[in-house]
């Protein structure tokens, strides 16, 4: 079950999304049997090669597609901590980039633990806006990095979620928690196109660009002149991009 959409995420990009997932799996024997991904980038939906095309509506698109591939998954639009989903039911409960968005993270955790059954596992990968990195030096990225940190949080939430995920899982109230890094990175000429054209759109036409105005912390104009700035530092043959990812694993 995926608790917003599934992506039309590239099939290179595919095995960015699951790996603390794949590490999940290994711990349970690589038996699926009850697994809940929570988040608009699915790895319950990557892991099956389920994808909806850019223009489909997700939800109906992501269970057209689970049909079509006689997949045992359901698709649910909503927000996990309250859409009716049964306590203690799902061996792996799994969370992509999901708690950077909450104003409460640790409350989000606790709720995925309260999911996963007994002598299941709590499973989430979380990025570090303050420890990516890129070259070359780019006035436009330095730029696009505090705004996107100011939007988050005047939002309440914390875009530095990877550092703090160990912290959080422990004020959850879990106990028996491995923490783990793991990175990206973008230095392919497709990879470097597909991560700029992503962050050009979200910086100048998404919630985020929205956001930025309405609090004050950049203009329209300096908004498009970052995607601008996104799209030649992906149009350099030398570039590369690093994020920095915190992981978890918790045994409940």
């Amino acid at each position: 079950m995926n608790g917003a959409q599934v992506s039309s995420l590239s099939p290179q990009r595919r095995p960015l999304v699951v790996g603390v997932l794949f590490r999940a799996l290994l711990r349970m024997q690589l038996s699926l049997g009850r697994l809940l991904g929570i988040g608009a980038l699915g790895a319950v939906a990557v892991l099956l090669g389920l994808f909806a095309r850019a223009d489909d509506e997700p939800v109906q698109a992501a269970a057209d597609h689970a049909r079509e591939a006689a997949a045992a998954v359901e698709f649910v639009a909503g927000d996990f901590r309250d859409a009716g989903l049964p306590a203690a039911a799902f061996d792996v409960v799994h969370a992509h980039q999901v708690l950077h968005h909450l104003r409460d993270p640790v409350g989000g955790l606790a709720a995925m633990a309260g999911l996963t059954r007994p002598g299941g596992l709590v499973a989430a990968r979380e990025s570090d806006y303050g420890a990516m990195v890129w070259y070359p030096a780019s006035d436009a990225l330095d730029r696009w990095a505090e705004v996107y940190q100011a939007v988050a949080r005047r939002n309440g939430a914390e875009p530095d979620a990877g550092r703090h995920l160990l912290r959080w899982a422990r004020e959850a109230g879990l106990t028996d928690v491995s923490y783990s890094t793991s990175t990206w990175t973008f230095a392919t000429p497709e990879d470097r196109a597909w991560w700029g054209e992503s962050w050009a759109e979200r910086i100048t036409s998404t919630t985020v660009a929205t956001q930025a105005v309405e609090y004050g912390v950049a203009t329209a104009d300096e908004l498009a002149a970052l995607g601008a700035g996104w799209r030649a530092w992906a149009a350099d043959p030398d570039a590369v991009f690093t994020i920095v990812h915190g992981e978890i694993l918790a045994r409940i």
